[in-house]
């Protein structure tokens, strides 16, 4: 049985037009380097989004990170995050998550999205919890993991950096119309 807060998302009131809330919304990723001795761990600080919830609650949506507000807390570390080995900023500004189709399952809102980083878009399977939810917002979180090798992001000196990359979005939509 559904929470109160994925309950209402099923509800008629929440069909419409929702738009990110970028003060409520925060991305985050960690990554272990060092051959698993460290963890690195930051956050995208320019975010946008919109989302639109049909009616029987299907929906669809944009994430967009900018690539140059990537922030580990190390300026050396995060320009060469923002350089061609990584994230090449400078050609590619953003990083786009498309939720082609979301639905309700079990609870949950099972998202089938496509990820672009890079100008190279995969296929990506989400899982939504709704956090929160109000006639007039929606809270959800995502946790994911990412295989930054299938992006272009192969950039590897001396094998240290293997493994997938956590993703974690909590983000706040409002509504529109």
């Amino acid at each position: 049985m559904p929470d109160t807060a994925t309950q209402n998302l099923l509800d008629q009131e929440l069909v419409g037009r929702w738009a990110l809330d970028t003060e409520h919304t925060t991305v985050s990723f960690a990554h272990k380097t060092m051959w698993g001795l460290v963890t690195v761990k930051g956050t995208f600080s320019a975010v946008e989004g919109a989302g639109q919830v049909e009616p029987g609650g299907v929906l669809t949506g944009t994430l967009v990170l900018s690539a140059s507000s990537i922030d580990s807390g190390n300026k050396k570390r995060d320009t060469h995050l923002r350089s061609a080995d990584f994230f090449d900023a400078g050609r590619y500004p953003n990083l786009d998550l498309r939720i082609l189709a979301g639905t309700m399952v079990d609870g949950q809102v099972q998202l089938r999205s496509e990820l672009t980083v890079k100008g190279i878009s995969e296929p990506q399977t989400l899982v939504a919890h709704i956090t929160e939810s109000t006639p007039t917002s929606v809270t959800v979180a995502v946790e994911a993991e990412v295989d930054r090798d299938r992006f272009g992001l192969s950039w590897n000196k001396g094998g240290m950096i293997k493994g997938l990359t956590k993703v974690h979005v909590n983000a706040r939509f409002t509504r529109v119309s």
